[in-house]
């Protein structure tokens, strides 16, 4: 950014670089982003990835939708419902999804792997039943698969709605490339294309319900207070802003009034005019770090990368 810019643009982009660090604190991971050089972690700096889930806005934009999604899916929100502290601590549940996210996406292969091999062991420990008595395995396979795409989709998604325009052949080559760390975890037959996901999601919606469980995650998640200023609205934004993202389908399953659909509307417009802030705000985030790492200039994520012909 131009130096000028920069100082005319501060007094905005100042409390929204301590809204995210309050909301997101950095560090607390413990994962070496800056070593060793040269080492590409599982994607690199020519990957799709790199440059979808480099944009803040977009990523917790698409992560609120997906969590939307999720809450459908009986066996799956069952593991979240009976062994996850999410009334008491969801801020806490986010973060480390949040967390586990960005070091798939930008820490040296040694560090992406020891993330996939603690929470497999945190999946096999989560066994129960549904309500309906129906059992789930955190580790099965197919609801690995599941959690994925719906995380998956929100994120481009909101890199659509809120980044920038995405070439249907880019979006594809994102969907194949990200499957990797579903696999990794032990997911199957993960959808490696657009068209791939909007199959999936048509095959699954039979499986999928609204019922007092999912009704009460939504209403924790619509409660959440961030530890940051003017909790409530920042909450609504982004939460709209997620709403927003939801397909057709799940919103008619969610029965959300028309007014929750212009009140997402609005969140929608007004983070696509916060975008742009968020990312002059944040200079020297993850991508940055991973690009410095990799010896490429973090500009370059703001091209698409080549496709093969």
């Amino acid at each position: 950014m131009p130096p000028l810019l920069h100082r005319l643009s501060r007094p905005v982009t100042a409390p929204i670089r301590r809204w995210v660090l309050d909301a997101f604190p950095r560090g607390q991971s413990g994962i070496d982003y800056d070593h060793p050089l040269g080492d590409p972690g599982w994607f690199g700096p020519d990957s799709v990835t790199w440059r979808m889930h480099a944009e803040l806005p977009s990523m917790l934009a698409g992560g609120l939708c997906a969590l939307m999604l999720q809450t459908l899916h009986p066996r799956a929100l069952a593991g979240v419902y009976d062994h996850s502290n999410f009334r008491q601590d969801l801020v806490g549940r986010l973060r480390r999804t949040t967390a586990f996210v960005a070091g798939t996406s930008y820490a040296p292969a040694r560090e992406v792997e020891a993330l996939v091999a603690k929470v497999r062991c945190i999946h096999a420990q989560v066994r129960g039943h549904t309500a309906q008595g129906e059992p789930y395995a955190a580790d099965d396979p197919h609801l690995l698969t599941w959690v994925h795409v719906t995380e998956a989709y929100g994120f481009l998604q909101g890199y659509r709605r809120y980044g920038r325009e995405v070439p249907a052949a880019i979006a594809d080559r994102y969907y194949d490339e990200y499957r990797c760390v579903a696999e990794a975890l032990g997911a199957v037959d993960v959808p490696r294309s657009a068209a791939e996901v909007d199959a999936y999601f048509c095959a699954r919606q039979p499986e999928l319900v609204v019922d007092e469980r999912s009704r009460e995650v939504l209403q924790v998640l619509s409660g959440v207070r961030l530890p940051v200023p003017v909790p409530g609205l920042s909450r609504e934004i982004f939460l709209g802003a997620g709403a927003a993202l939801l397909p057709d389908w799940a919103e008619g399953m969610l029965e959300r009034s028309t007014r929750q659909r212009a009140q997402a509307a609005a969140s929608a417009k007004l983070m696509q005019g916060m975008a742009p802030l968020f990312r002059r705000a944040l200079p020297d985030g993850l991508a940055s770090r991973a690009c410095a790492r990799v010896g490429v200039p973090v500009e370059s994520l703001r091209e698409w990368p080549a496709l093969p012909r």
